[in-house]
């Protein structure tokens, strides 16, 4: 399952699986239910591929969670963040992710990730597919740990940009000067 296809769309509950676009939106399925609605053009809707979690260092993609949650709970579920005390919520994140950043990522957020699982868990996708395009995205982000390591990097080149055109004035007379060009006037 790509990551790509799944989404969460704010105003609305669980998590979607894009179906296809339509006019006036997107078409997406549920999760929980499996119903089909239209999503509307002015929704927030993020992909779970575009969604990482703050650490001490950089961001972890959220795929990279769902894996270590999976990982920790051998494929079962995980904990339910519902019923138990927000202490014991924020133990179990910190052994499935030590370094996030503690003052970026709220309660809130956590219960919504290990709910995520849960759901994504239930429905039967949590084997993801890394494309090509991702793997190079993470290697993109990486940047060098020493100035040596910078200096062996090659440089990048930048392409010269073409000279802008230069902006002409129309005249605003109705009259007898349609598509006539006139100059700006200067400042007196």
């Amino acid at each position: 399952m790509d990551l790509k296809e799944i989404m969460s769309i704010s105003g609305y509950p669980g998590l979607f699986k894009f179906v296809s676009q339509g006019r006036s939106g997107l078409i997406v399925e549920s999760l929980v239910d499996k119903k089909r609605t239209n999503i509307p053009p002015t929704a927030k809707v993020s992909s779970m591929n575009d969604i990482a979690v703050f650490t001490d260092s950089e961001d972890v993609p959220l795929r990279v969670v769902l894996q270590s949650i999976k990982e920790k709970s051998n494929g079962a579920p995980a904990i339910d963040p519902k019923t138990l005390k927000e202490e014991e919520v924020k133990e179990y994140f910190e052994e499935i992710l030590p370094t996030y950043d503690k003052s970026r990522v709220y309660f809130s957020d956590i219960k919504k990730i290990i709910s995520w699982y849960n759901l994504l868990q239930k429905s039967d996708m949590l084997d993801f597919e890394v494309t090509e395009e991702q793997a190079e995205d993470e290697a993109a982000e990486k940047l060098p740990a020493t100035e040596a390591e910078a200096k062996k990097l090659p440089a990048k080149s930048v392409a010269a940009k073409p000279a802008a055109k230069p902006v002409q004035h129309v005249s605003s007379r109705a009259a007898g000067s349609a598509g006539k060009i006139n100059a700006p006037r200067k400042a007196q």
